[in-house]
């Protein structure tokens, strides 16, 4: 669906207008490393998460559920990028044993966790070819998928497997597209996180399977984001509760919210060609590496330090970066994307080797100062050296 002319010009003159340019205040964003040393850097720092796994449950100790099935999207990637098998085995046997465990990849009643595992599915089987993968996304998918609102149920303000009615529309706009935070049928929040992952998940699917439902499911998902949670500096907004349109606070600004939805937006865009969602992602990246939010006029990324103890916000910054190589892998022939993407890497990727870094342990505080392993520092490092064996 096409936005209406006038916003749609607006959209395209507003990114054309946009200074990709790198900051010349950031720190250190470029390395002269050659990629097997990149390669090598990013494997022993996962080689020192492996020996966390509980080898009974498929996670990771020290961090929670949502985390550990990032830490398997991260293994998937690293030998997706690096031409190599290394991590194969314990990838696949892992997430089809998360699997097995917990039907549709819902441990605790929530949408985004098993979205998380799904996603990490995704990866693995773009790396690996495993159609049991495949499977178990497409599982998770048909899962969600009932607390999606769909046009029928906006307009009529029920969804089927909720207990109250739902606004129909919220600041002008339908809420169709809108996904629900937790599988429950009491629970009103709807959020970006979810509905950003929903929107990435039906735009790989759609990508893997040809099957129009899921990019009709990812065009709406992705229209409800630009409705209803694009802050004026264009960075993601939270939360709103679905029987009011109330909604979190304007300063609950978290990297990955704006991390997803670049994405899935950048899949999308490759996937139907539709250059107005390239626009909008080039938009929405370009302000998300630049931001005062969470990060100083170094370009280092601050947000989710916790040195003594995990939180859910430790992860956050790690989707940001992952986010950014499907970026660049999309769209290889924009120069000035890719410069700056690459640029934007370097300045984490150089901050933890050179701030933050015990060895091939890091901090989950990337300006430093180092310390000893914590399996939260680790994990939250991984995306950074992964991504970097493919951006610089």
């Amino acid at each position: 669906m096409l936005l209406p002319t006038f916003s749609l010009v607006t959209l395209l003159s507003s990114v054309a207008a946009q200074d990709l340019g790198v900051p010349l205040s950031w720190r250190k964003f470029s390395n002269s490393r050659p990629k097997d040393e990149r390669i090598s850097i990013a494997q022993n720092a996962i080689n020192q998460m492996t020996p966390q796994l509980n080898s009974g449950t498929g996670e990771f100790n020290g961090i929670g559920y949502w985390q550990s099935g990032n830490v398997w999207s991260v293994l998937a990637n690293q030998d997706r990028f690096a031409g190599t098998t290394t991590n194969r085995d314990l990838v696949v046997n892992n997430l089809n044993l998360v699997f097995s465990r917990w039907p549709h990849y819902d441990q605790n009643g929530y949408n985004d966790d098993a979205m998380w595992w799904a996603q990490a599915a995704l990866y693995a089987y773009r790396a690996y070819g495993n159609s049991d993968l495949l499977s178990h996304a497409m599982d998770v998918w048909d899962h969600v998928t009932g607390y999606v609102i769909t046009p029928a149920q906006a307009s009529s303000g029920r969804n089927p497997n909720k207990n109250f009615g739902i606004q129909s529309t919220c600041n002008g706009a339908t809420m169709a597209g809108a996904v629900f935070w937790r599988p429950t049928t009491d629970d009103t929040s709807i959020n970006s996180i979810t509905t950003g992952l929903y929107l990435t998940l039906s735009a790989f699917l759609a990508e893997y399977t040809q099957d129009s439902k899921y990019t009709s499911a990812a065009i709406q998902s992705a229209e409800w984001m630009r409705s209803h949670q694009i802050r004026s500096d264009n960075l993601l907004l939270d939360s709103i509760l679905a029987t009011d349109c109330s909604r979190s606070p304007d300063n609950w600004i978290f990297t990955y919210n704006s991390g997803k939805y670049i994405e899935g937006l950048s899949v999308l865009g490759a996937i139907t060609g539709d250059s107005q969602w390239t626009s909008l992602m080039i938009n929405i990246l370009n302000s998300a590496v630049k931001t005062n939010v969470w990060e100083g006029s170094d370009g280092i990324i601050t947000e989710g330090a916790s040195p003594n103890e995990n939180n859910d916000a430790v992860g956050f910054k790690s989707v940001l970066i992952r986010a950014l190589a499907e970026a660049w892998t999309r769209n290889a022939n924009n120069g000035p994307l890719t410069t700056l993407i690459h640029s934007y890497g370097d300045v984490q990727y150089n901050a933890l080797l050179d701030l933050a870094a015990t060895g091939n342990t890091y901090s989950s505080s990337w300006p430093g100062p180092p310390q000893g392993f914590t399996s939260w520092g680790q994990m939250a490092a991984l995306d950074v050296l992964t991504t970097n064996i493919l951006t610089n």
